[in-house]
Formats: C-alpha cells, sequence, structure tokens
C-alpha cells in the first residue's frame, strides 16, 4: 500500500470551509430538496468564504498518453485542489465513494468530499476522503 504524506495545512483550511459551507447550506434549508439546488447554495456559501471553484468539471482520463473524452465530471472542484462530490438521496450508494475515489486518483489529487444533503444531521452526510 502506497503510504502518503499528510495532507498540507492549506488544504486542511480548504476543507475546514468546506465542511463550514455544507453545515451553513443544511442548516438553511434542512433536506429533502434536489442536488441541484444544494449545488448551488453550496457554491454561494464557498464564494462567500473566498474560495474559487468550478462546478460540474470536466477531468479526463489519460491512458498510455492518450487522453479519452469519456472522462468524469466532478460535481464542484474547490481551489482547484479539492474534489466534491454532492448528493441527496436517501442511501449513499458505494459506487460513490469509488467514484470519488477515481476523481481523486485520475485528477492527481488529495482531498475529497462526499456530502449527502438527505440527512437528519449534516454530520452523518459528510465523508472525508484522502488519496
Amino acid at each position: 500500500m502506497k503510504k502518503y504524506p499528510p495532507i498540507p495545512q492549506h488544504l486542511e483550511e480548504i476543507g475546514r470551509l468546506i465542511v463550514d459551507s455544507a453545515y451553513a447550506v443544511h442548516y438553511n434549508l434542512g433536506p429533502g430538496l434536489l442536488e441541484k439546488v444544494y449545488e448551488v447554495c453550496f457554491c454561494h456559501e464557498l464564494s462567500k468564504r473566498g474560495l474559487s471553484f468550478q462546478r460540474q468539471q470536466y477531468v479526463p482520463i489519460e491512458y498510455d498518453g492518450v487522453t479519452f473524452d469519456e472522462g468524469l465530471r466532478v460535481d464542484v472542484f474547490v481551489e482547484g485542489q479539492v474534489i466534491c462530490e454532492l448528493k441527496a438521496v436517501e442511501e449513499v450508494n458505494p459506487v460513490w465513494q469509488a467514484q470519488i475515489l477515481s476523481h481523486l486518483k485520475l485528477a492527481d489529487k488529495r482531498l475529497g468530499y462526499l456530502i449527502n444533503f438527505n440527512v437528519p444531521k449534516i454530520k452523518e452526510g459528510i465523508r472525508r476522503f484522502v488519496r
């Protein structure tokens, strides 16, 4: 198993602001809305905290010197460093965990979050991934 160095402090701070943004959205909206609503409001909260982001960011697949168009799409890519996949579902499907790990590997990034807003308490809906 490959051993990675600790997450740099600046990434930890970005992660803290991401979690804070998710808490703010969940506090104000609660569960039960469409994913797109949470995405728009989450991005607004990120911008209020001074973070840059890209929505629906395309991550290409590169293999054997070839870039394939069938890449993956990241819901929110924060500061060009942290991948956030947003959900609004009853149960988190294990395939989404594999999805975020794939995104991290293909984008060569270290930190990601799977955030499900359809939970009674947002702390139950946030899962952090480190590569």
